[in-house]
């Protein structure tokens, strides 16, 4: 890296400036250092907990792969933290962490060691606590976890201690710059987020790809079950030391409220988006539009608060599932991601911060640059749902059955159209419908989709998250004979259809004024409850019609019963609030459906490892 800055620097030189020329952009870091002679090595670092109760603070692994710098050259660090690294892997192609005779790292997953070491970077593959040969208990996204992150950064950075694996002290602080950051997916991700939160001094910078901001909202969905004792079900799969996490293994499964679905402390401590305004990294956002594992909302709230605190951010958004985007933009992934940590941990003043803030896929393989997101000029406009008075009761609708043949009478919902618009649609944004309702029953599920309705190319993102892995390969970075730098491509899923849901929201009633309690419907009365959608980008075309579908038990999506409810809506004093660009008119027509009570069922769907 010092050969081509110096390079750099000989070429500025030389070259003569014209009158009020802009300033040059400095080249990204250069890959100057021996990848196969990379060190090598793992050290476990000291956290602040002792969460297995066994009268030792816990450790947590740290493989490191890092240049063979000169005496006195300090490095920046790329980290990831996981608890996959054992059981589950990363990637499309499943990698795990596999070591030589001597426990020494050989492989590490993902192309990050590969493309960065050779540039003068380090890298950390961190073993979440109680995962792979971490002690301690994994806490399913909870303060134990995001605290052993926390002190791999602050080892970097010379404020805690770390041993090798004979027990001997080791310092991070000859060959780091203590500028650190983290990357990862999903639960990785998520984590990131969590010591973020904390504020912790040498973290940079952070990239969230497809990644939880409230635990909350992940296995809950305002005060529904997406899935039956999922933070056990969690710990059980990626950690083998249960037996030793007995308190820990106990809480996950009794004080997640499940037989009420409140928001109560257990949640709090996992919800990192009250300490957005501690959050001092810049933040690279990245996340499908379409991804019904970790829902939109996960990247929507957090950006708006990240926003409210000043904090530096990118974000792209895509038309696929649960993705990382080197499955998608592999190019410009890599050269956006290189420049994004050339910036934020080498202080190269590239201009990648002043570029526009989002880029947005906005049809199957074709990105849009943005001033930022949701984009400017978008505008929460309320519509209503129609006039009159309309009824349905809980049938456990499908979600085919429930979105088809919009303007037909269906058993168990509502469908509202609206169109065929007469011009193209943009929604950009987090929409919700308000709903003037009645209730026979003390509570029921209330569930919101938004449908397009029309025939065009789309993502199939219900299938393979909207991705296919093809035969070719391709090789970003340098390889060794255990860990090669090679990867099959990946290519979008796109096929064409005559609807697709956007977006959904589901909203249990009984928690309709807060999420801490339930508060039981009084059958009969009146009430305005509120159902959040997921936050969506996309345009309709003219001549396609937007719908909104209203059912109650969503058996594909959550683990809420049917209750035999019937909902009485208000559709004068009921509302879609749609945040859209541009003036296009919504008018509502509504199909009403008869009052039944049959009953189908299908297994949850979208909800996995996060």
């Amino acid at each position: 890296m010092l050969k081509a800055l110096l390079a750099a620097a000989l070429v500025l030189l030389a070259t003569p400036m014209p009158a009020r020329a802009a300033p040059s952009t400095p080249p990204p870091t250069a890959p100057v250092y021996d990848y196969a002679d990379a060190i090598r090595e793992s050290v476990w670092v000291q956290t602040p907990n002792d969460a297995d109760e066994d009268g030792t603070r816990d450790r947590v692994a740290v493989d490191l792969v890092r240049p063979r710098t000169a005496p006195g050259v300090r490095v920046p660090i790329i980290m990831d933290g996981s608890p996959y690294y054992a059981c589950c892997g990363r990637g499309n192609e499943s990698e795990l962490k596999e070591y030589d005779a001597n426990g020494v790292i050989a492989k590490a997953p993902l192309f990050y060691d590969n493309y960065f070491v050779p540039r003068g970077y380090a890298w950390a593959g961190v073993d979440l606590t109680g995962t792979n040969r971490s002690t301690g208990c994994a806490d399913v996204g909870g303060p134990y976890e995001v605290a052993g992150a926390k002190a791999v950064v602050d080892w970097l950075n010379g404020r805690v201690p770390a041993f090798t694996a004979d027990g001997t002290p080791v310092s991070a602080t000859a060959w780091s710059t203590g500028r650190v950051g983290m990357i990862g997916k999903s639960w990785d991700g998520s984590v990131a987020n969590g010591v973020a939160a904390t504020g912790v001094e040498g973290l940079e910078t952070i990239v969230p790809i497809s990644a939880i901001s409230s635990w909350y909202d992940y296995m809950r969905v305002n005060g529904s079950l997406r899935g039956r004792n999922y933070p056990s079900y969690l710990q059980n799969v990626v950690s083998d030391r249960l037996a030793a996490c007995e308190a820990v293994t106990k809480s996950l499964s009794t004080d997640s409220a499940e037989s009420t679905g409140d928001y109560n402390a257990f949640w709090q401590a996992r919800d990192y988006r009250p300490a957005a305004g501690r959050v001092h990294a810049s933040v690279f956002v990245v996340h499908g539009v379409n991804d019904l594992n970790v829902a939109t909302g996960q990247f929507a709230r957090w950006w708006d608060d990240l926003a409210a605190a000043g904090v530096t951010r990118k974000i792209w958004l895509h038309q696929t599932g649960h993705v990382d985007p080197f499955d998608l933009r592999r190019g410009p992934w890599v050269e956006t991601l290189h420049r994004w940590f050339d910036h934020f941990l080498y202080g190269l003043d590239n201009g990648i911060e002043r570029e526009p803030r989002a880029s947005v896929e906005t049809a199957p393989g074709v990105y849009t640059d943005a001033k930022d997101w949701p984009l400017p000029g978008s505008r929460a406009i309320r519509t209503p749902l129609g006039t009159g008075l309309v009824s349905y009761t809980d049938e456990s609708l499908s979600e085919e059955a429930a979105v088809a043949n919009p303007g037909t009478v269906v058993a168990g919902r509502v469908a509202v159209r609206y169109g065929p618009l007469t011009t193209p649609l943009r929604i950009s944004g987090t929409p919700s419908v308000q709903l003037r309702v009645r209730v026979d029953r003390p509570t029921t599920q209330l569930t919101a989709k938004l449908v397009d309705y029309g025939p065009a190319s789309r993502v199939q993102y219900d299938v393979g998250e909207g991705v296919r892995t093809l035969t070719t390969e391709s090789c970003w970075g340098e390889s060794t004979a255990a860990d090669d730098a090679c990867y099959f491509d990946v290519a979008e899923r796109v096929v064409t259809t005559d609807h697709a849901v956007l977006t959904r929201g589901w909203q249990d009633a009984a928690h309709h004024v807060t999420l801490r309690r339930t508060t039981p419907l009084v059958p009969g009365r009146w009430y305005t409850i509120t159902v959040p959608i997921a936050a969506y980008d996309a345009t309709l075309a003219a001549g396609h019609t937007l719908g909104l579908v209203l059912t109650q038990s969503d058996p594909e999506f959550t683990e809420a019963p049917d209750t035999g409810a019937t909902v009485t809506v208000d559709l004068a004093k009921s509302s879609l609030v749609l945040p859209m660009v541009g003036s296009t008119v919504l008018r509502p027509s509504t199909a009403a459906p008869r009052t039944t009570n049959g009953l189908t069922g299908q297994a949850p769907r979208g909800l996995r490892l996060p």
